[in-house]
């Protein structure tokens, strides 16, 4: 991802990491919930047969009855002069291909017919040779990057993308499945479907009142493909011409669709400041949104996913998204009943608080931080990775006055010191950061003695000690400093009488008055 000096990752997230750092975590963050959601949304589909079709692209075309034909009488009549043969072995092929398993893909290669189906692509005088045609390529396409290769390379995009023109809606759409399992394979072969004007077919095809839902749905799921992929990217001055259409189809009431959208958007925002700033205008924000109060997972995962890269660009983008009321939307994810539903509002949590301190303040203030904290205590392992930053975030870049606030208002310190027994090196390290940062505001405040007492009465100096034969060098040298600059003078009598009472998470420190609460204390 390339730098932009006015996003936040730059300027703000935050003084206690490097910009290097923090792009290297949304990159880590990235290939996870790809590949968390594979199952989610699929990059390629066949077109089977099944007993009881469910689509016009299947068996209820109106076409002719299907004759079953050996590999021999296909091969002889594939090519014949009888438009007839010709079209009962193309439709042979075809329902070879579209059978649930073990399709033939690479018997069909093999025998050479590519390039023939693709010939019969150019056959506007037999529309139905076409239709039976682009399945099969279309199922060809479905395979491995090689299979899908066979048909790039014999020439078959620049066919797809005319018969989109069609006039018979079944061929049209054909065209665009066969188009979506090319886009779906790579960048590469992405790039060659978006080099050959498909945007733009797209676009004049998506204005037809007509268009059947299935029809839509394959739409929306091509243009989904067509903004996928990274190493490179796709062409941001055809994707961004896709926006406003993607910003309209936000409002459907098909979950399939609206799925297929919010995942584009997710593509789109995974990216800099500027492409960020493209889906911001397109006015997509509110309905992501509001989007995240759905009840389907697979609307809610790329919604969230879309919204948790917009609060990664500058301030300002953020801000826009929390005018949307997103803490109350992400407040309520943490009791989903999917775990990686409840990771990724973590995740989202943790880039707010990496912004600047206003938005730092929204946080504390909206009660958020109580679902954190119940992730932090109970949560899956990789949603407490991901409230352990949100935590060490706000130490990070907060004012101590916030930082005090968190802690008086939020029983954190021993959830959040607990996972400094975590087998993740790099969870270990974050939570150092954060207690070097409260360290600091302990000092600064004049409560340095109660802060340690309150460590040590909750275990964290042996869990500091353990840490100092970590077989990770920073683990080790981070908890070593840590020793010695704040536990190196062993017992003192002052220290044991301003001891704090521990009760639960609950600190009371018996040396001071006021504070945010009965049972609920922290007094620097």
């Amino acid at each position: 991802m390339s730098e932009n000096p006015s996003t936040r990752i730059n300027s703000y997230k935050n003084n206690s990491k490097s910009s290097q750092e923090m792009r290297q975590r949304r990159q880590e963050v990235s290939i996870e919930l790809r590949k968390a959601k594979r199952d989610d949304q699929l990059q390629k589909r066949r077109n089977i047969e099944t007993v009881e079709p469910t689509s016009p692209l299947q068996e209820n075309n109106g076409q002719s009855p299907i004759i079953n034909l050996s590999i021999d009488e296909i091969t002889g009549n594939i090519k014949h002069s009888n438009p007839t043969l010709q079209f009962q072995a193309v439709q042979a092929v075809r329902k070879m291909l579209s059978r649930e398993k073990n399709p033939p893909i690479d018997t069909i290669i093999g025998l050479g017919f590519v390039p023939t189906l693709i010939n019969y692509l150019g056959d506007f005088e037999n529309q139905a040779i076409q239709f039976e045609a682009a399945w099969a390529l279309t199922n060809i396409a479905s395979g491995t990057s090689e299979q899908t290769k066979a048909v790039i390379s014999a020439g078959a995009i620049p066919k797809f993308i005319a018969l989109l023109c069609s006039p018979v809606p079944n061929v049209a759409e054909q065209a665009v499945w066969a188009l979506g399992n090319v886009a779906g394979d790579g960048p590469e072969a992405r790039d060659i479907v978006l080099a050959n004007g498909v945007v733009e077919c797209l676009l004049q095809l998506i204005r037809s009142d007509t268009l059947e839902l299935s029809f839509l749905r394959n739409i929306v799921w091509l243009m989904s493909n067509l903004c996928r992929n990274k190493n490179p990217t796709p062409s941001f001055d055809k994707v961004k011409l896709l926006l406003p259409a993607l910003a309209n189809l936000l409002d459907h009431n098909d979950k399939m669709i609206l799925s297929d959208v919010c995942w584009a958007l997710s593509y789109v925002t995974d990216d800099t400041t500027e492409k960020i700033q493209a889906v911001v205008d397109s006015g997509c924000i509110p309905r992501l949104v509001w989007l995240l109060g759905c009840d389907d997972p697979a609307i809610v995962t790329p919604a969230l996913r879309s919204v948790g890269n917009i609060v990664t660009g500058d301030d300002t983008q953020t801000d826009i998204v929390l005018k949307c009321n997103v803490l109350a939307c992400l407040e309520n994810l943490f009791n989903h009943k999917k775990s990686n539903i409840i990771k990724e509002a973590a995740w989202t949590v943790s880039n707010i608080t990496a912004g600047n301190q206003h938005q730092i303040q929204q946080v504390i203030e909206s009660d958020i931080l109580s679902s954190i904290l119940h992730v932090l205590r109970c949560g899956d392992f990789k949603a407490q990775r991901e409230a352990v930053w949100a935590v060490t975030n706000i130490t990070s870049g907060g004012t101590s006055a916030q930082i005090i606030q968190m802690i008086e208002k939020y029983p954190v310190i021993k959830p959040y010191t607990d996972l400094l027994l975590s087998k993740d090196a790099r969870t270990v390290v974050v939570v150092l950061n954060g207690l070097q940062a409260l360290f600091r505001v302990a000092e600064a405040a004049n409560g340095l003695k109660n802060f340690c007492i309150m460590l040590e009465e909750l275990g964290v100096v042996d869990k500091l000690e353990a840490l100092q034969t970590h077989e990770n060098q920073e683990i080790y040298e981070k908890s070593y400093k840590i020793i010695e600059a704040y536990f190196s003078d062993g017992d003192d009598e002052d220290e044991k009488k301003l001891a704090p009472k521990v009760n639960a998470d609950s600190l009371e420190f018996s040396s001071h008055s006021g504070g945010a609460g009965s049972g609920n204390n922290f007094n620097f």
